[in-house]
């Protein structure tokens, strides 16, 4: 019994004077802050870190709620079959109707559209206009099955790294509503689409990293304030990549609205020559024309129409555009994404190389030959 109380005693001993020298050196020598701890209160998701930092972390719920009601699920159907769905969103609504923005993929073809609300009532759709190079398409539906209108921001004020999400029905209809989340990975993303033949057309979209899957396209792109910014369109589709998604900005798209809502055929202007990208070397061979081997990138004349504006300008087989308007024209597809950006009576100005040497040339725009 005795030693067992010297034990004791010793323990404590060694404790209190381990504990002392502890305290006297932290006094000395501190490693923490011992003012008063910093407190996490968990009150609606917010975090207090401090007097002065405040953490969000309630989420996006709220900006899901601004543009949830106002997403639709569409489904295109073509000599009695269901061809393919994607998603949508209501846009506008006047005293007897309700609008939606969607790609042009999703109802191209179609002979019948259906539109699924949020609340799973079905009602039949009438696709008022849509155009193939913009992939945009208005539908129109009774104004009596519009719940709730999406706000429409811009995507110029964005910034990379910003939180954006996404509404719509990957996959189809089983999976309607589904809501994922990123961020905004890249502005002004020059991405080669095909329209009438392979990679024949170049779109400038945003970039991000919400998962997108078939059945996304036409729905929107939100930011935290419940704003749309953009048309999900496209995505990249390869076993090495992962999260690279595309979306047209809605500025651009609201620029053709108008056209598009009162169903009008979009005018293009034509610059008045038939080409070949410098790669295609086989068929410009074909054409009895042959590079030297400092070219690498632009298109080549291979021949110019009558009464056009390149005839008019000079330009004639075998030159080789390499700019528009000072902008790089690596292939057909830039050459088309440079034009389009014009209007028919616009004057542009074209660099081109005819043997060996650099040009430059005003080309006058005109319609598009029928």
């Amino acid at each position: 019994m005795r030693g067992r109380l010297i034990t004791l005693a010793t323990v404590l001993v060694a404790f209190l004077c381990g504990g002392g020298v502890m305290y006297y050196y932290l006094e000395e020598n501190p490693i923490v802050v011992r003012n008063t701890p910093t407190q996490s209160t968990y009150t609606t998701g917010v975090i207090q870190c401090s007097d002065d930092i405040t953490i969000d972390e309630s989420g996006i719920a709220t900006a899901v709620g601004e543009i949830y009601d106002a997403t639709v699920t569409i489904q295109n159907y073509k000599n009695g079959r269901l061809v393919s769905s994607g998603s949508g969103f209501i846009y506008k609504k006047d005293d007897h109707y309700g609008y939606v923005m969607t790609n042009h993929h999703v109802i191209e073809g179609a002979d019948r559209v259906v539109i699924t609300l949020s609340n799973d009532d079905q009602v039949e759709g009438t696709v008022l206009g849509s155009d193939e190079y913009l992939d945009l398409a208005i539908v129109q539906i009774d104004a009596e099955h519009v719940h709730q209108v999406a706000k429409l921001g811009t995507s110029e004020n964005m910034s990379l790294g910003d939180t954006v999400f996404t509404v719509g029905s990957p996959v189809g209809y089983e999976y309607r509503g589904t809501v994922t989340r990123g961020t905004l990975s890249g502005k002004n993303r020059k991405v080669e689409v095909s329209i009438a033949s392979t990679n024949d057309f170049m779109m400038s979209v945003l970039q991000i990293d919400a998962a997108i899957n078939p059945g996304n396209s036409g729905g929107p792109l939100v930011n935290i304030r419940g704003e749309v910014i953009g048309i999900n369109s496209l995505k990249l589709v390869e076993d090495e990549i992962e999260g690279m998604g595309f979306a047209i900005p809605i500025e651009y798209a609201m620029e053709y609205i108008d056209d598009l809502e009162q169903g009008k055929e979009l005018e293009r202007p034509f610059i008045g020559i038939s080409m070949l990208n410098v790669t295609d070397t086989y068929r410009l061979y074909q054409n009895g024309i042959i590079l030297k081997d400092n070219i690498d990138s632009g298109v080549v004349i291979i021949s110019v129409s009558d009464n056009s504006g390149a005839k008019a300008a000079g330009l004639k087989k075998g030159d080789v555009i390499v700019e528009v308007n000072g902008s790089e024209v690596s292939n057909a597809a830039y050459l088309k994404y440079e034009l389009y950006k014009c209007h028919v009576g616009d004057t542009i100005t074209v660099t081109y190389i005819r043997d060996g040497k650099t040009k430059e040339t005003q080309v006058t725009l005109t319609k598009i030959e029928e």
